[in-house]
């Protein structure tokens, strides 16, 4: 798989281009770049005005940004013994984000909040050695 020039290269094309140095056919010779490369860096250099290349950032965005992390830890210390699902409901209803109980509980995690445990169940069986 070919590599990405680096920004410096990217960088020192432009300035050439910008300084009048030639045209972009000439310069994509002299440099020893495809001309689509050329047309397509420089187009770019037009619309953004910055030499650095994209950033790319591979994966699914997160549904829960700042403001709902925001929201989450608001309601939690409002009442902390909401469950998911009732979170789950506000989350839609208030924020307008649908998102599984599961990947819920892994924000809470990232968070920092954890859920509390349950006390109505029965303590082990298990006694300590006396």
């Amino acid at each position: 798989m070919a590599k990405a020039y680096e920004g410096e290269y990217r960088r020192n094309f432009l300035s050439a281009y910008e300084q009048g140095y030639g045209t972009l056919e000439e310069l994509a010779a002299e440099f020893r770049v495809s001309l689509g490369w050329a047309k397509k860096v420089s187009a770019a250099y037009t619309r953004t005005g910055s030499m650095a290349g994209p950033t790319y950032k591979p994966g699914r965005k997160p549904k829960i940004r700042a403001a709902e992390q925001a929201l989450l830890r608001q309601w939690l210390a409002a009442q902390p013994d909401l469950t998911l699902a009732e979170l789950q409901i506000k989350l839609d209803e208030q924020a307008g984000v649908k998102i599984h109980n599961s990947c819920l509980c892994r924000w809470l995690k990232r968070m920092g909040l954890r859920l509390k445990k349950s006390r109505s169940t029965r303590r082990s069986a298990t006694r300590p050695r006396t």
